[in-house]
């Protein structure tokens, strides 16, 4: 029985990602129904939040790093250009860029961010007052809403109806409070993992796929939740960025235990590196190493070729 077998359930689910936390919900407003193959589509990124998605825009090219107004589920905003994208998309996850920002609507950007931390301490102060169970994550202000968005985590569900009465009284606009997941957390806020480069979901994608014990397991990782684990508290978002490699190797690559036909004699695998590519054998009191790439399957039955 191996570690893995000996981990009990509520352990395991620790480590995965709750059901209502698994969908980060589209920051897109309204959707294309149709698309030219000719219309080009940029990827844009929400500073606040730094998710990203696509866009079309008919007027004149845009540059990576330019600033547009755009709408999303919040309302219109300002975004930032990552660049022009060439493969495909559904139509119905693309927006429309209504325009490019101009020097006030950046101007008003920068103004907002001071607005922002102000309100960011008072929130925190209310939710203390108030005695809630939540952590407030980010404050925006909505470049042409007259609303503030404040995103916070929570373990369970929070009445914040009193706290929300609170904030418009002081800040006299529209209030809107979102709970987001612990890894939607990780990804606004940032910061270095344990293989000290930036969290993956702020530095290489926002998109945050499902990652479960099993793809830990395909990995051959050690199962100590100091290890596969990020500091959000669910699995290393990279087991998920990893896991198709490590599926195709695991069916091109005989695994420990499987009995390969060598030199005409039987060895079993005791260990197998899908990284390096080296698959160690014994026989006997023998032990060998040989490149993944002199394998082959062959009648349901490994052997090396040559």
């Amino acid at each position: 029985m191996d570690e893995y077998e000996n981990l009990e359930d509520e352990d395991i689910s620790l480590l995965e990602d709750r059901p209502e936390e698994r969908c980060t919900a589209s920051v897109i407003g309204q959707g294309i129904e149709s698309l030219a193959p000719d219309t080009p589509v940029y990827r844009l990124r929400l500073s606040y939040s730094h998710e990203t998605f696509l866009a079309i825009y008919r007027d004149d090219a845009l540059s990576p790093g330019s600033m547009v107004i755009v709408p999303t589920r919040y309302g219109k905003d300002l975004a930032q250009v990552i660049g022009p994208v060439r493969c495909r998309h559904d139509a119905s996850d693309i927006a429309w860029i209504e325009r490019s920002a101009t020097k006030e609507d950046i101007e008003k950007a920068q103004h907002n961010q001071e607005l922002e931390k102000d309100a960011f301490k008072i929130c925190k102060e209310k939710i203390e007052y108030h005695q809630l169970e939540m952590k407030l994550v980010q404050v925006h202000y909505l470049l042409e809403e007259s609303k503030i968005l404040f995103f916070f985590t929570a373990d369970n569900r929070v009445d914040f109806r009193e706290l929300v009465k609170d904030l418009v009284s002081i800040f006299k606009t529209r209030i809107e409070l979102r709970q987001i997941g612990v890894r939607d957390e990780a990804r606004v806020v940032s910061g270095l993992g344990i293989c000290g480069r930036g969290y993956c979901c702020h530095a290489v994608s926002d998109k945050l796929k499902p990652v479960s014990i099993k793809m830990a397991k395909e990995q051959n990782l050690s199962f100590n939740s100091m290890k596969i684990s990020g500091p959000c508290g669910r699995l290393l978002c990279c087991l998920s960025y990893e896991h198709a490699f490590y599926s195709e190797q695991i069916r091109r690559v005989p695994q420990p235990g499987a009995r390969v036909s060598y030199n005409k004699e039987t060895w079993v695998v005791t260990e197998a590196n899908m990284v390096t590519g080296q698959v160690k054998m014994s026989n006997e009191d023998r032990i060998t190493t040989l490149n993944a790439d002199r394998f082959e399957l062959a009648d349901n039955r490994w052997r090396v070729k040559g």
